[in-house]
């Protein structure tokens, strides 16, 4: 368990000051990383539907309550092409990577101990079920997030990404002092990234309508940032623990060649690009 306290330390000391499309504030998400880190974790029933085992739980923290999915290690199934009990490891350096970029597009997401073993523990994102990615590729207001998401899927090397991860729902800004405020805005959110980061090609996506089109400005800067913080400081310590050195090698590479290419990625020939389900 060593380990996975220094990651959950790591991950939530990160000091990222930017606010995506009104999303929350880097000091309300840290205020969240803490109680999620640090709060007694209260199982409240086994999510359906799940490849692996995933409970529906409630972190107590400070008299504060803070809803939150737990994913315990022991509880997934293995599977022939990632190491075993790893996927937790994976949620996590997913949201990482995402605040690395600066794109708030996974939950807070901390690793941690819990009553079924190490695992772990993402806020619960409240979030209307009737809306997912094919809803909204059909709105030109949520065509910024999507832009992210696909090359964010692209750098962890998503093999997965179905059309009900895409989320929309509200972040409730939170503090130790004044516990829950108002909803803020609500936006997009990513989820269930536990089969990503392999250190072989394997992408699997049903957002492909940006195939080919020139990657903007702005973002190109953000993964230049990405490619050094990748390289040394704490986002590189913490990636350490959480992956193995052939896959971050692999992040290194992505990173690479979406900066040289300039291009957002398209689906290669003769193999299987679109997850099942879709949704």
């Amino acid at each position: 368990m060593d380990n996975e306290k220094t990651v959950e330390q790591r991950v939530h000391s990160e000091d990222n000051s930017r606010d995506v499309d009104g999303g929350p504030a880097a000091t309300a998400d840290r205020e969240i990383l803490s109680a999620l880190a640090e709060g007694r974790i209260e199982e409240k029933g086994l999510l359906p539907y799940s490849s692996n085992h995933a409970f529906l739980s409630t972190v107590h923290h400070h008299q504060h309550e803070i809803p939150d999915v737990y994913k315990p290690r022991r509880g997934e199934n293995p599977l022939w092409d990632f190491p075993t009990g790893t996927l937790c490891q994976r949620e996590t350096a997913a949201f990482v990577v995402s605040e690395a970029l600066g794109w708030r597009l996974v939950p807070p997401t901390v690793l941690r101990d819990g009553p079924r073993g190490p695992g772990s523990i993402q806020f619960f994102i409240e979030c209307d079920p009737d809306i997912h990615y094919f809803n909204m590729r059909e709105d030109a207001r949520y065509a910024p997030a999507l832009r992210r998401l696909t090359l964010f899927d692209y750098l962890i090397n998503n093999a997965d990404r179905k059309a009900g991860h895409c989320l929309y729902g509200h972040h409730r800004r939170f503090s130790v002092e004044g516990g829950w405020g108002k909803p803020a805005r609500a936006y997009m959110w990513a989820i269930d990234h536990g089969i990503c980061f392999h250190h072989q090609y394997k992408l699997r996506t049903v957002i492909w309508e940006f195939a080919g089109e020139t990657i903007e400005e702005g973002l190109l800067a953000d993964l230049a940032s990405l490619q050094n913080l990748v390289d040394t400081g704490p986002v590189h310590s913490t990636l350490s623990l959480l992956l193995s050195p052939p896959e971050l090698d692999a992040l290194r590479r992505r990173i690479r060649e979406l900066l040289s290419s300039r291009h957002y990625p398209s689906p290669p020939v003769h193999q299987r690009n679109y997850p099942w389900p879709p949704i």
